[in-house]
């Protein structure tokens, strides 16, 4: 026999149903309206994202420096010249050697462009010059066409390169305000924040500034395997400018699926005009295989745990950031999803009942004890 329905059970739990779906709704709308203000002040939300990531990297110097007695503006100012000698460093390494060996480079170029028509002029695809020049022809007719449009292009990347350039000023500035100042930030904010709010956000601030530098220094953890791994593969093939592809791979580590491609296709390209179709396939092949590594081993494993995040959740927020937001989502996926974990574990710790005292056998006021 079927058991009846409870009407005042199946009312209780629509309004229940209803109460929670409302909630939720609400919860929603206020996520979509903070990301809406976030969008509309992107332009000064990304210098300050950059520049705190920048100041994870570099605080630690600034720390030892400040305990040795430095004054803070001295090793804030120290700290940001080093970090732009650094960064220049890096520029030289990539480019004084690719420049001292940019006429080998060209003559590979050239080379390579001969040997692929003389393999395209060969069976099976039998492409003659004629062909080949026709083919020319036509694109340089198209590109005459479309001029109007590669110039909107231009203009739209000159834009593009300018705002880089306005947010790496921007961000320089707001890092060495963060290395003079950074410590004095907490005990202001605690001061300005009324009631239990003085005590919840200092903590979680403090702690999201510690996920944050996890992140940072497991990226260039990540960075820094790719690029022994990427740098030994060219080096035992004899690809030339290893030391300058070494550090180009470990740089674009940082920028998520584009700078992994960008660095690939400049090794590729390279060891193409340099060695020649075998060695450019078998230099393709190890970038693959360690990007995969990379992505389904290295990073999720290293972020897991210096975040505290399972390895299935990283992948799971980069996916989520990229179909969201692009290269800029793919980056700031990992960092957001730590610091909505870090939140959710404080305002659980706050929310939850107190540990229960353990149970002790322990006998009244005035039992007598046995001899």
């Amino acid at each position: 026999m079927s058991a009846t329905l409870n009407s005042g059970k199946v009312a209780g739990a629509l309004r229940t149903t209803a109460r929670v779906s409302a909630e939720s709704l609400l919860v929603l709308v206020m996520a979509g309206v903070a990301l809406w203000l976030l969008g509309r002040m992107w332009s000064v939300v990304w210098p300050l994202i950059v520049a705190l990531f920048l100041t994870t990297l570099t605080w630690p110097l600034a720390r030892v420096l400040r305990r040795r007695g430095w004054p803070p503006a001295l090793a804030a100012s120290v700290v940001t010249v080093l970090f732009l000698l650094v960064a220049a460093g890096i520029v030289a390494l990539i480019a004084v050697p690719v420049a001292s060996q940019s006429g080998e480079l060209t003559d590979g170029v050239v080379e390579g462009i001969q040997r692929l028509r003389e393999w395209a002029a060969g069976p099976p695809l039998n492409i003659g010059d004629d062909q080949i020049t026709g083919a020319f022809d036509s694109a340089i007719a198209r590109i005459q066409d479309s001029v109007g449009s590669m110039v909107s292009a231009v203009v739209t990347g000159v834009g593009t390169v300018i705002n880089g350039l306005v947010t790496a000023v921007l961000a320089l500035f707001l890092m060495f305000f963060f290395l003079k100042d950074g410590p004095r930030f907490l005990p202001w904010l605690t001061r300005q924040l009324p009631g239990r709010l003085s005590t919840d956000v200092p903590i979680v601030a403090e702690r999201g500034w510690e996920t944050l530098g996890a992140f940072v220094r497991s990226q260039a953890l990540v960075g820094l395997l790719d690029a022994v791994f990427i740098g030994l593969g060219l080096w035992i093939l004899g690809v030339p400018l290893v030391l300058p592809l070494a550090v180009l791979t470990f740089v674009s580590a940082f920028v998520p699926i584009v700078g992994a491609l960008f660095a690939g296709f400049v090794a590729v390209l390279i060891a193409l005009v340099s060695n020649g179709p075998t060695d450019a396939l078998i230099v393709l092949a190890i970038i693959v295989v360690v990007q995969q590594l990379e992505g389904n081993v290295f990073q999720p494993m290293i972020q897991s745990r210096g975040l505290g995040l399972h390895a299935a959740v990283v992948l799971l927020a980069v996916t989520l950031g990229g179909s969201l937001a692009g290269i800029v989502g793919s980056l700031l996926a990992v960092p957001a999803a730590a610091l909505i974990a870090v939140v959710w574990n404080y305002l659980r710790d706050q929310l939850g009942d107190p540990p229960r005292e353990p149970e002790t056998d322990v006998a009244p006021v005035g039992t007598p004890v046995a001899s």
